[in-house]
């Protein structure tokens, strides 16, 4: 049995194999925790096998995670399918409708020429899983990396996320959740990459509302942002470093993919990372985030250098969780490194 959580290092099941899961967020339900996320036990540098499919683990204590196994199969015969292997299935987030009841389970798919989203929903958050929508572009934009969010004040439901190459979207979803009402707003506008921010990570603490979120360089990481807000369609103020003790500028070498709310602690919020690349250097990271601001400023030479870069590392398969506690000066949030810390340190 666990007692700690080691950042960074390799995090095993109760069965002693490392777990697989990225991209990944927690769901507090019937009073376990649910850990869910991109199974990429099986990704190769060849892309044929982007994702096995969406796995989950349960604990009670966010310790010690139990296997449950693919609650979202890959299609293996289907390849028009969003979730064969090859169609680059990314950050699954599942939401619990407030009145109905209902699982559903938003994905981003990049296997097309544009990046796409599919819906699918379960009366079980363990599936059975059925696609209820595919080939989606929300509001007729190319939808990248997201989050999900239902207002527990409201239930009304809100769809985090990034305009490929461009800014934020915050779009209200409809009823069901299962689509977009056509009401939305853009913030946090950018010209091009690695300046884009992807990978939001939506909280709630108070009356405040926080948007983490990375800059855009492929697996390589780099220096998150944070913004806060008292609506979801803003105005977003973006507030200091939320890593002032990491020399690095990258985020402990890690992009955050969710933040989740103890619901038995005072005041615990936990940031839930990937470090995809573990053997890339600092140095590296930097270098790759310098090229992708000259790639795509015009450099063709630069551009070339990130094709091969990224050719090189779409295996991800040892990607590390890094999960670290946040702790907050004001409306400030702040995350310090800790090599090893446990949720029973929290009141």
């Amino acid at each position: 049995m666990a007692d700690t959580i080691r950042p960074g290092e390799i995090w095993r099941d109760t069965a002693g194999e490392p777990i697989h899961v990225h991209g990944g967020s927690i769901l507090h339900d019937g009073g376990r925790y649910y850990w869910y996320g991109e199974n990429k036990e099986k990704t190769d540098a060849q892309l044929d096998i982007w994702h096995w499919g969406i796995r989950c683990y349960v604990s009670d204590d966010l310790t010690n995670w139990e296997d449950l196994g693919l609650i979202v199969p890959p299609d293996e015969d289907d390849t028009a399918s969003p979730l064969h292997p090859a169609q680059k299935m990314d950050r699954p987030h599942i939401v619990r409708h407030p009145t109905t009841g209902q699982y559903v389970c938003w994905i981003k798919v990049m296997g097309n020429a544009a990046q796409e989203t599919s819906v699918l929903t379960s009366d079980a958050l363990l599936g059975p899983w059925v696609i209820a929508t595919t080939g989606l572009m929300p509001l007729g934009m190319s939808a990248g990396d997201f989050d999900l969010v239902v207002d527990p004040d409201t239930g009304a439901g809100h769809y985090y996320f990034e305009r490929v190459h461009s800014d934020l979207i915050v779009a209200d979803l409809t009823e069901d959740l299962t689509g977009v009402t056509g009401h939305y707003s853009s913030h946090f506008p950018h010209d091009a990459p690695p300046d884009v921010r992807e990978a939001p990570s939506f909280f709630r603490r108070g009356d405040d509302l926080y948007l983490v979120t990375s800059g855009t360089s492929w697996y390589y990481p780099n220096q998150s942002q944070v913004a806060v807000a008292r609506d979801h369609h803003g105005p977003w103020t973006v507030l200091e470093d939320p890593h002032p003790t990491d020399a690095s500028r990258t985020s402990f070498r890690t992009q955050i993919s969710s933040v989740f709310r103890h619901p038995e602690k005072q005041d615990l919020y936990i940031a839930l990372g990937d470090r995809w690349l573990p053997d890339v250097s600092v140095e590296e990271s930097h270098r790759a985030i310098d090229l992708f601001r000259e790639g795509f400023a015009g450099d063709k030479a630069a551009m070339a250098e990130i094709d091969a870069m990224i050719a090189d590392t779409s295996s991800v398969s040892d990607a590390r969780h890094v999960w670290l506690p946040l702790r907050f000066e004001g409306r400030q949030p702040i995350i310090d490194w800790r090599d090893e810390w446990s949720p029973a340190d929290f009141d």
